[in-house]
């Protein structure tokens, strides 16, 4: 980190320090100073992202689908075509329409994720109205293609930033915890609604070109955020094994299994050293916290995660993610 704001972060919790009737030591000071420290890298890194996805998605609308009245599908899809046919702002409708699944982020994911998703759609709403994107093409495969690619692109970079623009995939994981479907069943069930929807209301060319628009926007956003699976299996192996435990099952709500295993970098003749390896499942939309709370304990800790289309059974599901306060 930039030595300056590294200098801000200490001097900063000194001055909070000063009062306390119990001073910190040395290493409680450190600890503090480091969890900080990452705090405020990894928010910055999640800022950056989301600010280039709120511009790629508005871009991707201004540029390609509202000015020749294209549709996509989830949330977005609905705004636009309300839009189509009342004629109210996009701004507006993007902001009450996500307003709903902003509520279940809340509770399915937590306060933060929350709390980042509301600034990301006031964000893409205030794109949308204030900057003037030029019309990029009027050519019908062009605007699907490319309007669903800076969608997708936005939405991806969204996720990675720790946040949502569209609230389909929040819906998804909260039916999906509740019921026998997968999050892959939920998300094809709600946009074949509304692409039925957009053909009676609309027309059908204007469906049709929508499932092209969504294809290219979802193969985007899987390109974005590495993988169409909703969870992702994570293996660490950690000195700081029995923190990162603690922090996974109390702090993050998940379940883990730890197994005993052998380093297997050692010289000939020399005994291996023992070690604690921990196995969790995350959804996606939790990986930018997991880093974060991760990269606090141990920053050189060794991470494999494998992508996994779904998972059933044990306390996936059934366990609640605790909020994050």
């Amino acid at each position: 980190m930039n030595p300056f704001l590294h200098q801000i972060i200490v001097n900063s919790i000194l001055r909070k320090q000063k009062g306390s009737k119990n001073p910190t030591g040395k290493y409680q000071l450190n600890k503090q100073v480091n969890d900080l420290t990452v705090e405020v890298e990894h928010g910055l890194r999640d800022a950056g992202s989301l600010l280039i996805g709120v511009l790629a998605a508005a871009f991707g609308l201004k540029g390609f689908l509202i000015p020749n009245s294209f549709i996509d599908g989830g949330v977005m899809g609905i705004s636009l075509i309300t839009t189509e046919l009342s004629g109210i702002s996009l701004s507006i409708l993007i902001i009450a329409f996500n307003l709903p699944f902003i509520m279940l982020a809340y509770i399915a994911i937590g306060k933060k994720f929350a709390i980042k998703s509301i600034i990301g759609i006031v964000l893409l709403s205030l794109a949308v109205y204030l900057i003037p994107f030029p019309a990029m093409t009027d050519d019908k495969i062009l605007v699907a293609s490319f309007g669903g690619l800076f969608l997708g692109l936005g939405i991806g970079m969204a996720i990675r930033g720790g946040a949502i623009i569209d609230g389909t995939e929040v819906l998804a994981i909260f039916i999906s915890r509740r019921s026998s479907l997968t999050v892959g069943n939920v998300i094809l069930i709600f946009n074949l609604l509304i692409f039925l929807v957009a053909s009676y209301l609309l027309s059908v060319e204007i469906a049709l070109y929508a499932i092209l628009t969504y294809y290219a926007a979802s193969k985007t956003i899987d390109f974005v955020i590495d993988g169409i699976e909703e969870y992702i299996g994570v293996t660490i192996i950690s000195e700081e094994s029995e923190q990162i435990r603690y922090t996974l099952t109390e702090k993050l709500g998940r379940a883990c299994t730890i197994y005993q295993g052998l380093n297997g970098y050692s010289k000939q003749g020399e005994p291996l050293k023992e070690t604690q390896i921990i196995y969790t499942i995350i959804t996606r939309l939790e990986m930018s916290k997991f880093k974060t709370e991760i990269d606090k304990i141990d920053k050189n800790a060794f991470l494999i995660m494998a992508s996994i289309k779904d998972a059933k059974g044990g306390m996936i599901k059934k366990k609640p993610i605790k909020k994050i306060k």
